[in-house]
């Protein structure tokens, strides 16, 4: 619950949240790596997905002990939209890396 909700606060930038992680976090160098995708707000907005992603994989974890069918149900929503955020995801950090390289 705690990933999901943490997801959709820096996807919709409740109270700043995005930006000041953008700024904080995700815009500095990682030792020898420059900012990649994640420092743009797209890239930032498919992180945040994958964020909720996650939260919803585990919720319907979770929830297959209450309601099996609504569990299930979420776990296949939760990994289908992990898969196309992580396509999205690594193609912009290709796509950011070959335009750093010129």
């Amino acid at each position: 619950m705690a990933l999901s909700i943490a997801g959709l606060v820096l996807l919709l930038n409740l109270f700043g949240a995005g930006d000041g992680v953008i700024r904080r976090v995700t815009s500095r160098d990682l030792g020898s790596l420059p900012p990649g995708f994640a420092a743009s707000k797209r890239g930032f907005r498919i992180y945040a997905v994958l964020v909720i992603a996650v939260g919803v994989l585990c919720l319907g974890l979770a929830a297959t002990t209450w309601l099996l069918p609504l569990g299930a149900a979420m776990l296949v929503a939760g990994a289908i939209t992990f898969g196309i955020a992580s396509m999205v995801a690594i193609a912009g950090e290709v796509e950011t890396a070959r335009s750093q390289k010129r």
